[in-house]
C-alpha cells in the first residue's frame, strides 16, 4: 500500500502578476504527455497484488474500529472463559447468600407470627382465668349474701349496680361498661378466632386497617378490673356487716350475762325453766366446727351461729326475769322499797314493794312470763295477784280495783292481769309491786336498772 499526494490545479494556473503583461507568442513545443491529477490528501490507497483501492477517511475508520472492536471482544471472551470457573463460583455464591437471607427472613417472620399467636393465646387464657375467677367469686359472695340475709337484724348494702353484658366491639370498647349486680350472671362474649385474625393479617386490606378488635377491646381488662374493686367493696361490706351482727351478738349476750349475775340468780336454773316454745323438736345433729382450711367469712358466720344461739337461750331465759315495769308510760313512784313511815300508824315500818301512783282502771302487766299462783283478796294487799316465774322468783300486783288473771294461767311477759285501785291498806288509787326470791322480799328496784342496762342490748 502507497500514500501520494499533490495539487496538479497550482500548475494550471499562472501568476497573477503575469495576467496584465502582453501577450508574447510563443515557439510551439512539442505535445507533452497528457499527466493524471494528483490524490486528493484525504483520502486513503489501499495496493494489494499490483492493483490499488482509494477509500475515504469514514471508511477506513469504520474499519479500524471494527478491527478494534473484535480484537477487544476476543480478548474478553479469552479471559472470560479462562476465569469462568471463578466468576460461577461468586455468582453461585451470591445467589445463595441471597437465597438464605430470604429464608432467615421468612423464618423470622413465621417466629414473630408465632410469638404474637402465642402472646394472644396466652391472653386470652389470662382473660378465661380472671372471668372464671370472677365468676366463682361472685357465687360465693351470692351465697354469703344468701347467709347473711338469714341473719336476723342484718341489711346488706353496696350491691354492684346493674348494666348491660360488656362485649368486645368498638361500641363497648367506646363506652365502658359497668359492672354487673351481684344477683345477676354475669356473662362475657369471647373475643374472635385468632387463627381468623391471624390469616387476615396476611392480606394487604388487613395490614392497612386499624388494630384488631381484640386490640381494641383491651379496654375489657379495665372492665374486668373495675369488676374486681366493686366484689371487693361488696366483699368489705358483707365482712363489716358480718362483724356488726357478731359484735351486736356479742354485746347484747355479755349485757344478758350481766344483769344477770347483778341480780345474784342461778342461770342454769332458769334455763331448765325457760320455755321452749311450742311445736319445736327434731333429732339432735351436733354442730360442727368449721375445718382449718375454712375462710375467715365461714369461721366468723360459725362464730356469729353460736352467740345467736347463746343470746336466744339468754332471752328466752330472762322472760322469767321481772326486770320490767309493771305500768307502761310515764308514771310516778310514790313510796319506795324499806322502811318508810307507816300512813296509818304513823310510825316506822317495812314497806316490801314499790308503789306506782296511776288512775283507776290503769291496765296493770305482768312483768315476766309466769304462773298465776294467787287472785283474789289478800287482807292488807286488796285485790292482789300473785304470778310464780320459777326458780324461786316471783311478783305480787296488790291495791287492784279489777282482777283479770286467774289462778292457773300462764302469763306471758306485758300480759295484764287487773286494773289500778285503792283496795285494801290504801290511801288512793296506785298499784302495790313486789319482787320475792324464794319468799323474800326484794327490792324491784334492783330488776328495774337491770332492765334499763338491757334495753341498752337491743
Amino acid at each position: 500500500m502507497s500514500y501520494r499526494s499533490g495539487h496538479p490545479s497550482a500548475a494550471l494556473h499562472p501568476h497573477a502578476h503575469d495576467q496584465n503583461r502582453p501577450a508574447v507568442p510563443r515557439p510551439a513545443r512539442p505535445p507533452r504527455p497528457v499527466q493524471r491529477p494528483a490524490p486528493d490528501a484525504r483520502s486513503y490507497t489501499i495496493a494489494h497484488a499490483g492493483r490499488q483501492v482509494r477509500v475515504g477517511p469514514v471508511l477506513f475508520w469504520i474499519a479500524v474500529g471494527t478491527i478494534v472492536l473484535l480484537g477487544g471482544w476476543t480478548g474478553v471472551t479469552a479471559t472470560y472463559f479462562t476465569f469462568r470457573d471463578d466468576v460461577l463460583t461468586r455468582l453461585i455464591a451470591r445467589q445463595a447468600e441471597m437465597q438464605y437471607a430470604y429464608e432467615d427472613r421468612i423464618a423470622e417472620l413465621r417466629a414473630k407470627v408465632d410469638r404474637t399467636t402465642s402472646r394472644q393465646l396466652l391472653d386470652q387464657e389470662q382473660f378465661d382465668k380472671k372471668l372464671e375467677q370472677i365468676m366463682r367469686r361472685q357465687s360465693l359472695l351470692e351465697s354469703r349474701a344468701g347467709a347473711l340475709g338469714a341473719l336476723p337484724d342484718v341489711a346488706i348494702t353496696g350491691s354492684i349496680k346493674p348494666t348491660r353484658t360488656p362485649s368486645f366491639d368498638s361500641e363497648a370498647t367506646t363506652a365502658r361498661p359497668k359492672p354487673s349486680p351481684i344477683n345477676d350472671t354475669v356473662i362475657f362474649v369471647a373475643p374472635p378466632d385468632r387463627e381468623a385474625r391471624l390469616q387476615s393479617r396476611t392480606t394487604p386490606a388487613a395490614a392497612e386497617r386499624p388494630p384488631t378488635q381484640y386490640a381494641k377491646a383491651q379496654g375489657v381488662e379495665t372492665v374486668l378490673t373495675r369488676l374486681q374493686n366493686s366484689l371487693d367493696q361488696v366483699e368489705k361490706q358483707q365482712v363489716a356487716a358480718l362483724g356488726a351482727v357478731e359484735d351486736s351478738y356479742e354485746s347484747r349476750a355479755r349485757r344478758m350475762r350481766d344483769a344477770l349475775s347483778s341480780l345474784g340468780l342461778n342461770t342454769r336454773s332458769l334455763e331448765a325453766a325457760a320455755p321452749r316454745g311450742g311445736g319445736v323438736g327434731g333429732p339432735f345433729v351436733p354442730v360442727r366446727a368449721p375445718s382449718s382450711n375454712a375462710s375467715s367469712f365461714d369461721r366468723q358466720l360459725y362464730r356469729i351461729s353460736l352467740s345467736a344461739a347463746q343470746v336466744d337461750r339468754l332471752t328466752r331465759v330472762l322472760t322469767l326475769v321481772p326486770y320490767r315495769k309493771p305500768v307502761v308510760g310515764e308514771v310516778e313512784l310514790s313510796s319506795g322499797f324499806g322502811v318508810r313511815t307507816d300512813p296509818f300508824l304513823g310510825r316506822p315500818a317495812m314497806h316490801t314493794g314499790l308503789d306506782f301512783r296511776g288512775s283507776t282502771g290503769d291496765p296493770v302487766r305482768a312483768t315476766a312470763a309466769g304462773k298465776v299462783v294467787s287472785a283474789g283478796w289478800a287482807g292488807g294487799y286488796g285485790q292482789m295477784v300473785e304470778i310464780d316465774h320459777g326458780n324461786g322468783l316471783s311478783t305480787r300486783y296488790g291495791h287492784m280495783s279489777k282482777i283479770i288473771a286467774k289462778v292457773g294461767q300462764h302469763i306471758s311477759i306485758g300480759q295484764v292481769v287487773g286494773e289500778i285501785g285503792s283496795t285494801g291498806r290504801s290511801t288512793g288509787p296506785h298499784l302495790h309491786y313486789e319482787t320475792r326470791i324464794d319468799g323474800e322480799a326484794v327490792d324491784p328496784q334492783k330488776f328495774l336498772r337491770a332492765g334499763v342496762k338491757l334495753a341498752g342490748a337491743g
